[in-house]
């Protein structure tokens, strides 16, 4: 399995556990000893493994019964920090979505998350359009 089979499993493992509100699982994929940080949409920034693990215990407490799924994953590997970049979808919403993973003991861990809404596309606003080169 190479890491970025890894770091995508990874990643679904978060959603799932996300979306079984399972605590336990969630816990078990943040670092232990490196710094965390989290930042759900519309908080302020999260620091420390029991700020950021008290806020999903919160989270995961709320009933919700939305499937928490990750879609259009994007790995972007840095020696022993990953980022998984992807589109989170929370029943019809959708927001954009880091994780950030690094190594820790050998195993690659969740040292970040961050999410918040994408913005829909304006129509208003027009794309420029390169003009076509002439060969001459």
């Amino acid at each position: 399995m190479t890491d970025r089979d890894t770091l995508l499993a990874l990643n679904q493992a978060f959603y799932r556990a996300f979306t079984n509100r399972d605590a336990a699982a969630m816990e078990a994929l943040w670092a232990e000893t490196l710094p965390v940080s989290c930042i759900h949409p519309g908080w302020t920034a999260l620091f420390g493994r029991d700020a950021v693990l008290t806020s999903w215990r919160d989270v995961l407490r709320t009933p919700s019964g939305i499937t928490v799924a990750a879609r259009n994953e994007r790995v972007t590997l840095h020696g022993d920090t990953a980022l998984v970049v992807c589109e989170e979808t929370l029943g019809d919403a959708v927001l954009a979505a880091t994780n950030l993973f690094a190594r820790e003991k050998g195993n690659w861990r969740l040292a970040h998350h961050q999410a918040g809404p994408i913005a829909p596309a304006r129509a208003d606003v027009e794309i420029p359009v390169k003009p076509l080169r002439r060969l001459h």
